[in-house]
């Protein structure tokens, strides 16, 4: 069935995958939004569905940050998302239930709770969500293994949104249970239920199902980019055993004594998640230095101009390039803009992969290089003289640097190294010393 399934979803057509998914979300979603209703009553589902709905935008602003150095599709963060919020979860309530209810009959009833949090769900859920971080690394392997997706920073992205999906609906349930609560025994608002696990779960940990994942995605991004199988198998698996033993010690903290959960939140949580905090900047720097490193080859052989590089490695140059283009040009040169931008960063990525990967680690690389340029070439006209302008106006240029005098001070630059692959297969340039200020 597995093999069927690879089949299915590795054709070239992406109609076939895209109803796949949409049916199979769509059905899961259906199915866990009826059945938190169920279980929390209809008044609690709403105002379960509004509590929970309050740490999404900002864990998912946090997430798309770090990965706009290198942007990827929203379809792919989409999927993600709703697989996090519609099918894991689902599996997750069903196999849980079903584990909890088992155990309470096979063993001591009061033990079984204990079991179910600490040994059951964090096995089911982390690995109910590390199914679509493997979807993407198994199935559409290419654009994980490659920009956009090409590193621990994407796994990063990934998981954080397949996290920030399932604890959303995860929160449904237990504020939808907690006002249903207080509904039945008429407890006022300040010492409710409902204000209490909202105070834990919302305000005060909203990052911990992401933090777990996170340490898968890790594993995932991590293996994207090793040529050993066994790193390539290891990785994943040993990313997805942390994230079991932070989220086992995370959901034991509460019958760990009277302050056993504050221990291990400010003991284990807080410092873990400044740890990854630290590495989501960390990489979101490194990503951008190797943009102007590996754009700077592209610009000295003359497929953009060197004016762009600098803006290109730069977040605020890139939205005031937007800006700019949306003056002049509206919404559509705005996307243009964008879409040069993440094509830029794919191929700055796509040439530091290949390198660290050697002559024989990427097959396809001279491929979607040579797409990735055509893509550049097209859109050129409309995004480097606005990104040069945007690189001067953020004084990201050196002293007496002229963006449109390329052509007079290309003599003193060292020679470029020669592109891998063949130039003919692409639309060349017209005039090799194509300036960024007039294209």
């Amino acid at each position: 069935m597995l093999r069927a399934l690879s089949r299915v979803l590795a054709r070239p057509s992406g109609t076939a995958r895209a109803c796949v998914l949409v049916v199979l979300l769509g059905a899961t979603g259906v199915a866990i939004l009826e059945l938190v209703r169920e279980q929390t009553g209809t008044a609690g589902f709403f105002v379960g569905l509004g509590l929970a709905l309050l740490p999404v935008p900002p864990l998912l602003a946090a997430f798309r940050w770090l990965g706009r150095a290198a942007p990827g599709p929203w379809r792919q963060l989409l999927l993600c998302f709703g697989w996090g919020a519609c099918t894991a979860a689902l599996i997750a309530i069903l196999a849980n239930s079903f584990a909890t209810e088992w155990m309470a009959e096979a063993a001591d009833p009061s033990a079984a709770d204990l079991l179910g949090s600490v040994a059951v769900a964090p096995v089911v859920e982390e690995c109910a969500k590390a199914a679509a971080l493997f979807a993407v690394f198994a199935f559409r392997r290419p654009p994980f293994a490659g920009p956009p997706y090409a590193g621990a920073a994407d796994g990063f992205v990934l998981a954080g949104f397949t996290a920030t999906g399932f604890a959303f609906t995860e929160n449904i349930l237990y504020l939808g249970n907690a006002f249903e609560e207080d509904l039945a025994k008429g407890t006022g608002v300040l010492d409710s239920v409902t204000a209490a696990t909202f105070f834990v779960r919302v305000v005060l940990s909203p990052f911990a199902h992401p933090l777990f994942t996170v340490l898968t995605g890790l594993g995932f991004g991590a293996a994207a980019l090793s040529a050993r199988r066994s790193r390539r198998t290891g990785l994943p698996l040993l990313g997805l055993a942390l994230a079991m033993a932070a989220h086992a010690l995370w959901n034991g903290s509460s019958h760990v004594g009277q302050y056993g959960f504050y221990w291990v939140y400010g003991c284990v949580m807080v410092p873990v998640f400044g740890l990854l905090l630290w590495l989501a900047v960390r990489m979101r720097r490194e990503r951008l230095r190797a943009v102007a490193a590996e754009l700077s080859v592209y610009a000295a052989a003359g497929w953009i101009g060197p004016a762009e590089v600098p803006a290109l490695a730069s977040m605020p140059a890139r939205s005031l390039a937007r800006a700019l283009a949306r003056g002049t040009g509206g919404r559509p040169a705005a996307r243009a803009v964008s879409r040069y931008a993440a094509d830029a960063a794919a191929l700055a990525l796509l040439r530091r992969h290949a390198r660290c990967a050697g002559p024989d680690g990427d097959a396809g690389f001279a491929g979607r290089e040579r797409e990735l340029l055509h893509r550049l070439w097209l859109r050129r006209a409309t995004a480097g003289p606005v990104l040069a302008r945007a690189a001067v106006l953020e004084e990201l240029l050196p002293p007496r640097s002229d963006p449109s005098a390329g052509s007079r001070g290309r003599h003193a630059r060292p020679a470029a190294p020669a592109l891998p692959f063949a130039p003919a297969a692409v639309p060349a340039p017209r005039r090799p010393e194509f300036s960024a200020a007039r294209g």
